[in-house]
């Protein structure tokens, strides 16, 4: 076996990106510019969003300010692994509606030699860690934190306000039931 200078070595490290932030922050949209810069760099990209998020399109991923690319809709995250085989880049958006089986499938890309971009909530509306996104943070070698504008008093928001009584953790919805606050303006809808 002969040496080869680190510089001839083919690229094969994977890593994992992840985009956190509450509603409205920019996430999908910075998710998308991130998967148009790999498409104009010749890369093959995949793009996958949760069944449940169809507030937008079934085709697509779709940021509030109307960006979008075509993805691929999956019930089972596990498909992402047999839909990506030939990807360089894969992008999820929405992490936060997968199981927890999400942590061990972005590992198993990054570890492939795959870039995972990854992008959702960090919070739930009562201001607590939403699973599965904690221990993607963890892991990720890289981490964007988006932050939105209050609603009420125009400050930084890091946090998303349900504008309705239901208690149920997961209400998929835009600006109908949905708003961007900051520590101060946020509050916990009290339950009926």
């Amino acid at each position: 076996m002969t040496d080869i200078p680190p510089h001839q070595l083919p690229n094969e490290t994977g890593w994992i990106e992840v985009i956190s932030g509450c509603m409205f922050s920019g996430k999908t949209e910075e998710l998308i510019r991130r998967l148009r810069r790999a498409q104009i760099a010749k890369q093959k990209v995949k793009i996958f969003k949760p069944k449940i998020d169809d507030r937008y399109s079934h085709e697509s991923i779709f940021s509030h300010n109307e960006q979008s690319l075509p993805s691929i809709l999956i019930e089972d995250v596990n498909e992402i692994i047999t839909q990506s085989e030939d990807a360089q880049v894969i992008g999820i958006d929405e992490a936060q509606f997968f199981n927890e089986n999400i942590i061990s499938i972005c590992n198993d890309l990054a570890s492939r030699g795959k870039r995972v971009i990854v992008s959702g909530l960090d919070q739930d509306y009562r201001g607590v860690p939403f699973e599965p996104m904690p221990q993607l943070l963890a892991m990720a070698e890289y981490i964007t934190k988006q932050l939105a504008i209050c609603v009420v008093c125009g400050n930084p928001a890091d946090k998303t306000q349900r504008k309705t009584a239901s208690t149920e953790r997961v209400i998929v919805g835009a600006s109908d039931i949905y708003e961007a606050r900051c520590r101060k303006c946020h509050y916990i809808p009290k339950e009926n």
